[in-house]
């Protein structure tokens, strides 16, 4: 007889995109192969009710309903918090559920500014029993743990600069009606970096390539969109930005471009990534899923790009043949997995060792987007504070 699953009973807060997908998620865990663990959806949490049809519709092990986050906090009937909600309600959401003793895996960027995140990460300092991660998905691609293997060998030799990015086109339409990403005092002053930064940054801060300084060219597109009554309104964030920064790790020193932009003619949603180096080079991006493009260089040789077909190769098993294609709900499944094994064993017990992005690298990158907003209003490059206090 198999043995048991132990259940981890999950509540959702925001019942929107992403709600609904970890939801799907949970759904189809039989994908998974080889785990002890599986979460089962208990509670749901949205201030409009209307979002809980689809919930009760397709899970059956929900035994609260309610607008009111804190109806979940003292509930027997939840272990663990997926919250997402704007960016404004983070360090008062966040720092209740880990006061509450429930992990917690939040939305980026973990807090509206970085006065914000730092009064979580207090929280999380004084409750260390508690789990706490950041939703970060796509270091779960085959292409991405490719690069992570390679940084970890030492692969490039003296590495010359690596692009990092996030590029969609969710606001291309001028006449898409106004969000809350789109208010500052929702989505807050660092607008697209606040939404989209931590996808760029994540591997690089994950593998200690902390940027020192930064030049930024940030970018207001759009300026007006209609509000619900067809109005135009001040549309106050940045749409794009692109920030130049100088890394030192180790001995080296090289440049980093970062790049998250809401408005990319031509782009979905493209996650990309390029380390270039003396010895070895990768590229990739999810505008090409299965290609991954490397180069080995030795002295006087020729110059040679290889192209890799890739395969549903992940970091935790699932039925899936090596053969077919991996996808985005495939690498949201993979960051679950990821969430609740360390939920049962730790971090150091993990079945794999890649986890979560934690709440000290939205730390870090908060620290560049201050600096990032910074140099734009300067037209300055200008030092990232932790370089003075980390070195």
């Amino acid at each position: 007889m198999a043995q048991a699953r132990r259940k981890i009973k999950v509540g959702i807060i925001g019942l929107g995109l992403m709600g609904r997908e970890l939801a799907s998620n949970t759904a189809r865990w039989c994908h998974l192969l080889d785990l002890d663990f599986e979460p089962e959806i208990t509670a749901i949490c949205d201030a409009n009710p209307a979002t809980f049809d689809w919930f009760e519709r397709n899970f059956d092990t929900i035994q609260l309903k309610t607008s009111d986050y804190r109806d979940l906090l003292n509930n027997d009937a939840v272990e663990v918090i997926y919250c997402a909600v704007p960016h404004n309600l983070h360090a008062q959401f966040y720092i209740d559920i880990i006061r509450a003793g429930k992990h917690l895996l939040g939305e980026k960027p973990f807090g509206i500014d970085l006065a914000a995140n730092e009064q979580i990460l207090a929280e999380v300092a004084a409750h260390p029993e508690v789990v706490v991660a950041c939703s970060s998905e796509f270091p779960f691609l085959p292409a991405a743990q490719r690069i992570l293997k390679y940084i970890d060998e030492g692969r490039f030799g003296r590495i010359i600069e690596v692009w990092s990015g996030l590029l969609h086109s969710s606001d291309m339409d001028p006449n898409k009606k106004i969000n809350w990403k789109r208010m500052i005092e929702l989505n807050g002053e660092a607008g697209c970096m606040n939404d989209l930064g931590l996808h760029a940054l994540h591997i690089p801060l994950r593998v200690g390539w902390k940027p020192q300084n930064v030049r930024a060219m940030l970018s207001k597109i759009v300026t007006e969109r209609p509000n619900a009554q067809g109005e135009p309104v001040p549309c106050l964030t940045w749409d794009n930005a692109t920030l130049a920064c100088t890394v030192a790790s180790g001995e080296q020193h090289f440049p980093m471009y970062v790049q998250t932009y809401r408005i990319a003619p031509g782009e979905m949603n493209t996650w990309t990534m390029r380390v270039l180096g003396a010895e070895f080079s990768v590229e990739y991006s999810t505008k090409f899923p299965k290609t991954l493009r490397t180069m080995e260089y030795r002295s006087g040789q020729e110059q040679a790009w290889k192209v890799t077909d890739l395969g549903y190769e992940t970091a935790y098993p699932t039925i899936s043949g090596g053969i077919f294609e991996f996808g985005f709900s495939d690498s949201l499944l993979q960051m679950w997995a990821a969430f609740h094994d360390q939920v049962v064993n730790g971090r150091g017990g993990m079945k794999q060792p890649f986890y979560c992005a934690t709440p000290e690298e939205t730390h870090l990158h908060h620290h560049v987007l201050r600096a990032a907003l910074e140099s734009h209003k300067r037209e300055a490059v200008v030092p990232v504070a932790y370089a003075a206090e980390t070195g």
